[in-house]
C-alpha cells in the first residue's frame, strides 16, 4: 500500500501533531507500506530552524517544502506563512503520483482540502485526521465573523474535505457532534484520541531530580503547564494565581513549550516582576519524561468556546506519568469526562476560568502536602489512551480505506462514533 501523509509538522519537530504523525508514519513503514510525508522545511514553533529538503528516515520518504518564515506575532503574518506553505504544497502535489491512501491532518488549517482534491484528481482514498476544526476555531476565537465571506468560503472548504473523506478520525465525542451537525454521515466517523507517548514517557525519578536541580526547582512545589500556549487555552486564571502567590516561598509555576502566547507569559512575569514563574522551551522527546516527572501538579487548560473544536492531548501523557493534575476549563468536555473517571483516586481537580481565588486555595492546600512523596500512581484508565491501544486502531482505519479502494469491504473494530 502506498500512503501519503500531509501535515506542516513532522519529525524532528516536537509539537504534538508532528509526534503523532511520526508515530503513524513509522508504524505504517514497519508494516511494509510505502510511506511518503509532505511537510514544511521550517520548524513549526521556531521557523528559523530548517530541516533537509528530502530525507529517507526509518523507511519513510520525507519531502519538505519551503515556506515564508514570518513567525506568529500577528494573525496576518501567521496567515501568510500558512498560505505560502499551502501554495508550495499544491505545486509539489501536482507532480506526485497517485497514492492508495492520502491522510491529511489540520496544520495548517484546511490542508485537508489539498488531500481531498488530490484523490479526486488522481485517485485513491482520503482519510481526514481532524486534530482541530477550522474555521470553527477561528470563529470561536473571534478571528472571523460568522457571516463574513471568508468564514463562508472556509466553511465550504471544510465541508468539502469532510464529504469526500472515506474515513474521518475525530478525537472525542464532542468533535463528532460538531461534524455530524455539518451533515456528514455517522458511518464515516471513528473516534481515536491522540495517544500518550508511553514508549518514551513514564515516571522518571532520576530525571525528575536532575531536571528540578538544573532549573532551580528543588524543594519547591512545581505547578507545570506544558505544551502549546495558544489563545484557545487561556492562561489568565493561572497567571493571576501566580501573581497572588508571588510571596509564597514554596510554589513555583513552570511554563514549558511554545506557541503564540508563550512570549506573553514571559512578558507577564517580567512586567509583574514575578520570580515564581519560569519559562522553558519545548523539550525533546527523549527529555519529555524527565520534564513531565518534575512537576508536582500539572495544569491542563481549555477555553470555554472550544469544546469539540480543539482537543488538549497533554492529559494523556499526564495520565501515563501518574501525577496529579488540575483542569481549568468548561464543565463539559473530553477533559471533564476523564476527570469524572479518575476523581476517585484523588489525583484530579477542576476550576472554571476566572475562579482565581478557588485555584489559589487549591494550590495552597496541595503545596502543604507531600502529594508525590510516595511516588506516582498511574490512572487505571491510562492504558486506554496509550500508544499501544490507539495506534493500531489508526493503522486499521487507514488500511481499511485502502481495502475499500480495492473493492473490498471495510472492516474496522474498536470505538466508533
Amino acid at each position: 500500500m502506498r500512503v501519503l501523509l500531509l501535515n506542516q509538522c513532522f519529525h524532528p519537530d516536537v509539537v504534538s501533531t508532528a509526534q503523532h504523525l511520526t508515530d503513524l508514519a513509522v508504524a505504517l513503514a514497519e508494516r511494509g507500506h510505502s510511506v511518503t510525508v509532505v511537510a514544511s522545511r521550517r520548524g513549526y514553533d521556531d521557523p528559523s530552524i530548517r530541516f533537509p529538503a528530502r530525507e529517507e528516515w526509518r523507511g519513510v520518504t520525507i519531502i519538505r517544502i519551503p515556506s515564508l518564515a514570518l513567525g506568529k506575532k500577528t494573525k496576518l503574518r501567521r496567515a501568510l506563512g500558512f498560505a505560502s506553505f499551502l501554495f508550495n504544497c499544491t505545486l509539489r502535489l501536482a507532480i506526485l503520483p497517485k497514492f492508495d491512501v492520502v491522510v491529511a491532518l489540520t496544520s495548517p488549517p484546511l490542508i485537508s482540502l489539498l488531500g481531498a482534491l488530490f484523490v479526486r484528481l488522481k485517485g485513491g482514498r482520503f482519510v481526514f485526521w481532524v486534530m482541530d476544526l477550522n474555521p470553527d476555531e477561528a470563529l470561536a476565537a473571534g478571528w472571523l465573523r460568522e457571516q463574513s465571506a471568508a468564514a463562508r468560503i472556509l466553511g465550504s472548504m471544510l465541508r468539502y474535505s469532510l464529504r469526500h473523506a472515506e474515513r474521518i478520525v475525530a478525537l472525542d465525542r464532542f468533535m463528532v457532534r460538531r461534524i455530524l451537525d455539518k451533515g456528514i454521515p455517522e458511518e464515516k466517523l471513528v473516534v481515536i484520541p491522540p495517544w500518550s507517548h508511553d514508549d518514551a514517557v513514564q515516571y522518571d525519578p532520576e530525571g525528575r531530580q536532575s531536571f528540578r536541580a538544573r532549573h532551580g526547582l528543588s524543594k519547591k512545589f512545581v505547578v507545570m503547564y506544558s505544551g502549546n500556549h495558544s489563545p484557545c487555552h487561556p492562561l489568565n486564571t493561572l497567571l493571576q494565581a501566580a501573581e497572588q502567590l508571588a510571596a509564597h516561598p514554596a510554589i513555583v509555576f513552570c511554563f514549558v513549550g511554545g506557541g503564540s502566547e508563550f512570549n506573553k507569559v514571559r512578558g507577564f512575569a517580567q512586567e509583574k516582576r514575578l520570580g515564581n514563574i519560569i519559562c522553558l522551551p519545548y523539550q525533546p522527546l527523549d527529555q519529555l519524561a524527565a520534564s513531565l516527572s518534575s512537576a508536582d501538579l500539572h495544569v491542563v487548560v481549555m477555553g470555554e468556546p472550544f469544546v469539540g473544536i480543539i482537543h488538549p492531548c497533554k492529559i494523556y501523557n499526564i495520565l501515563a506519568i501518574g501525577l496529579s493534575y488540575l483542569i481549568i476549563g468548561p464543565l463539559e468536555s473530553h477533559l471533564s469526562d476523564i476527570v469524572r473517571e479518575t476523581r476517585a483516586d484523588g489525583r484530579a481537580r477542576t476550576v472554571a476560568h476566572g475562579q482565581t481565588e478557588i485555584l489559589v486555595k487549591h494550590l495552597r492546600e496541595l503545596a502543604e502536602v507531600e502529594i508525590t512523596a510516595t511516588g506516582p500512581k498511574q490512572s487505571p484508565i491510562a492504558a486506554r489512551f496509550s500508544k499501544a491501544a490507539q495506534l493500531p486502531r489508526m493503522l486499521e482505519t487507514i488500511e481499511s480505506a485502502a481495502a475499500r479502494a480495492d473493492g473490498q469491504p471495510i472492516q474496522t473494530s474498536g470505538e466508533s462514533a
